[in-house]
């Protein structure tokens, strides 16, 4: 098994414990903007421990960064703020298998936006599996609760929080595999352990920022948290350095069909530990989402 993937599935594993401490925090401690921000904040200074400590191991300077680098690791940098926003709060609405598997749109979103943007083409099957993919959001999207209404089933809170997750996970990622190609350096984890702790840094400092000026009192609260924060933090450290080790591998959207594997975690996670009921609807959702993610990437 070739190593990219073996870090594609760690990555999963740990991404789905950080969104398990996530939604727990933002059950009651703190707001989705401070479960966001705790995410950041414990992970920052272990990362930075990390990477001075392996320039020093590989005995060599902190290499230059471009102006390429600096854009794509700011725009990821913002569009994983984003994106782990909206899941977050998308917890409050429905339960954590389908908040994941909302996220999961992230691969057929990146299939659109490189048709649109750059001018990817895409194949016949290809747009089959985007049409299916359509299909398991508008199953899934429908609340329990709702009226059945068309516009209901579409256009609710839950589907616009997962679907703009979604495509903010996806411009991230682009970002990041841009940022990391621009290091000088022949060795994955250099690579990756420098973009990570950059990017960590500013978005540390500007949720910092936008949660004082915004949400007075939710950084304290976030320090008040630091039990539970912490490991947040660590799962949120290595479930990134897996990622970015990966995108410096592979393709990006390779490394996110690896990842659906996370929907497996998720599902588990929602049984086992928040004793949330999946509909039969939803599991359908889930298993057509899925189904045609892996047949963008697999069969296009």
């Amino acid at each position: 098994m070739e190593a990219w993937i073996i870090f594609s599935i760690v990555a999963a594993a740990f991404q789905t414990v950080r969104f398990m401490l996530q939604k727990y925090l933002s059950m009651g401690q703190l707001s989705a903007g401070g479960a966001t921000f705790s995410r950041f904040l414990y992970s920052a200074p272990m990362i930075t421990i990390l990477m001075v400590g392996y320039l020093i191991y590989r005995d060599e300077p902190m290499p230059s960064l471009s102006d390429t680098f600096w854009t794509g690791a700011l725009i990821g940098g913002l569009g994983q703020i984003t994106a782990t926003w909206c899941v977050v709060a998308l917890f409050g609405q429905r339960n954590f298998a389908v908040g994941i598997t909302f996220k999961k749109t992230e691969v057929i979103q990146t299939a659109l936006f490189g048709l649109v943007i750059l001018g990817d083409q895409i194949s016949t099957v290809g747009w089959v599996a985007i049409v299916v993919g359509l299909v398991g959001v508008l199953v899934l999207s429908d609340p329990p609760s709702g009226d059945g209404a068309f516009i209901g089933q579409v256009w609710n809170k839950a589907a616009s929080l997962g679907i703009i997750s979604g495509g903010m996970f996806a411009i991230s990622a682009v970002g990041y595999r841009a940022a990391t190609l621009e290091i000088d350096s022949d060795d994955p984890l250099m690579r990756s352990s420098v973009t990570l702790c950059v990017v960590t840094l500013s978005q540390t400092f500007g949720m910092a920022a936008w949660l004082a000026w915004r949400e007075e009192g939710e950084v304290g609260r976030v320090l008040g948290a630091w039990r539970t924060a912490m490991w947040l933090g660590l799962t949120g450290m290595l479930g990134s350095i897996f990622w970015f080790t990966a995108f410096t591998l592979q393709n990006a959207a390779y490394v996110f069909a690896i990842g659906q594997i996370e929907v497996i975690f998720s599902l588990a996670a929602s049984h086992l530990f928040f004793k949330e009921k999946i509909t039969t609807r939803e599991l359908m959702g889930i298993i057509i989402l899925s189904g045609s993610i892996l047949g963008l990437i697999l069969l296009s």
